[in-house]
């Protein structure tokens, strides 16, 4: 079994799940788990996400403890008095999600620090989530907020939405230790934010995507970008992701890097790179390469410094080219180039 939770939900009027939360999700859940909470719950094979009624709790509980589970077995019995609808989820394999109640666990796999970026099955999620209207009364179906705005006028509330969109913000759901966010709502669920990362006020970081931390993150983390350990993004900064013209290259940033501020990048940078403040490297651009001597060498598309380590890409104040500049002889260098010709 790759994972289990238990999750507390929202349903629209037609009863199409909105969205869950799960309290305290399990990689890899040892079997005994499993088959306690098959024990109670008519489970199907494969990946299953099982509707389950509090009264059906004292039961789960139960056959956790039983089973040596406690911790779980006390958030059954905490789910007992819950008002909304309730889901047991299991993910037998990471095959493509088919239901909302399997997307949410995999995002809270991502946020809860349990698998990084890229090491979950997300193909085809978003046909799976529909647009929800995150308001001071939850999430509601996006088709539904007239009625429901209606009927918090009558009865003398103002429903105040949020935002309208598929995705929540993580911290509605998880906050991570050892993390500080300026703006919550700039941090969706689906994130990974490793120990040590500050996102500040203009920072963003999208699901998939993340940190292995510390960082300072003043910049955008798109879909699928991760951040190595000790770099920073500076304000305003973006990097390229996978959904916004990055194609399938999963563009990262190594460790010890700096992104300047208004920068960006389209390619993946290896560790200890720089990207001087205001240029943005997309893959195509024409790069001037200068060795360890400042000498020019050779010029090459930007793809072709993918994932090198120790550059410093900047723009020519005077003749307005895009140059390199690495630590390597021209001898070196002309072969790290030319590697995977």
């Amino acid at each position: 079994m790759l994972s289990f939770a238990l999750g507390i939900g929202t349903q629209n009027t037609q009863g199409d799940w909105l969205e869950i939360y799960y309290p305290a999700p399990l990689l890899h859940p040892d079997a005994s788990l499993v088959e306690a909470v098959k024990g109670v719950l008519d489970v199907p094979d494969g990946n299953a996400a099982v509707s389950f009624l509090p009264e059906h709790c004292s039961e789960l509980a139960a056959a956790l403890k039983a089973a040596g589970h406690s911790e779980q077995g006390e958030l059954a019995e905490a789910l007992a008095a819950s008002q909304r609808p309730l889901v047991a989820m299991f993910l037998a394999e990471d095959a493509p999600p088919q239901s909302a109640p399997e997307v949410y666990l995999k995002l809270h796999l991502l946020s809860h620090r349990l698998v990084k970026p890229h090491g979950l099955d997300l193909t085809g999620m978003f046909g799976l989530l529909r647009n929800i209207a995150w308001s001071s009364e939850g999430p509601i179906d996006i088709e539904e907020l007239p009625a429901r705005r209606l009927k918090a006028r009558l009865e003398g509330r103002t429903l105040s939405v949020d935002c309208v969109d598929k995705f929540p913000k993580m911290t509605d759901y998880v906050v991570p230790g050892g993390v500080r966010i300026g703006d919550t709502a700039r941090v969706r669920l689906g994130a990974y934010l490793g120990e040590g990362t500050t996102v500040m006020h203009e920072g963003f970081v999208n699901f998939n995507a993340g940190t292995e931390g510390p960082g300072m993150i003043e910049g955008r983390i798109s879909a699928g970008v991760i951040v190595g350990k000790g770099s920073d993004l500076g304000g305003g900064c973006s990097t390229m992701g996978t959904l916004s013209g990055g194609g399938n290259i999963v563009i990262k940033v190594g460790e010890g890097c700096l992104i300047g501020a208004n920068a960006g990048i389209g390619i993946p940078l290896g560790d200890r790179c720089t990207v001087e403040a205001g240029l943005y490297i997309t893959a195509g651009a024409k790069v001037t390469v200068l060795d360890d001597q400042g000498r020019e060498a050779e010029t090459v598309a930007a793809r072709d410094l993918a994932g090198q380590s120790d550059l410093l890409l900047r723009r020519n104040s005077q003749n307005g080219r895009i140059e390199c500049l690495t630590n390597k002889s021209a001898v070196a260098l002309n072969e790290a180039l030319h590697a995977n010709d």
